[in-house]
């Protein structure tokens, strides 16, 4: 299942907008074409979904917790050193591997199997 939400902000041109979306469409399917891949979610910074192809209940449960988890890195590694900033959060565990890519005003998650075969 997939869930789709407008990305109204991400765009504010109507042409504008068809081009982004065709960008994030194929960098999606780029992404889920990986081997061991589950899941990509594209939100904003507090966790409003954007686009994902989880079910929409999977959906709301990773972005709500990622977005916090995110948060919380980033001001990590601020407080440490003011002068950087978090460019890549990779959690493992034995059965799932969580990727975000932050960006200024959104986040990129891919939750994947690290064991899958194919």
């Amino acid at each position: 299942m997939s869930t789709s939400i407008s990305a109204n902000n991400a765009s504010s041109g109507g042409n504008n907008e068809s081009t982004v979306s065709s960008e994030v469409e194929e960098t999606m399917s780029r992404i889920r074409s990986h081997k061991g891949v589950e899941g990509v979610i594209i939100m904003n910074k507090e966790g409003s979904t954007i686009q994902s192809t989880l079910s929409e209940e999977q959906t709301l449960i990773h972005s709500a917790l990622l977005s916090q988890l995110a948060t919380k890195a980033s001001s990590l590694v601020e407080t440490i050193d003011m002068n950087d900033e978090l460019t890549f959060l990779r959690i493992r565990s034995r059965n799932r591997e969580i990727m975000i890519a932050p960006d200024k005003e959104f986040l990129l998650v891919v939750i994947q199997n690290p064991n899958a075969t194919e």
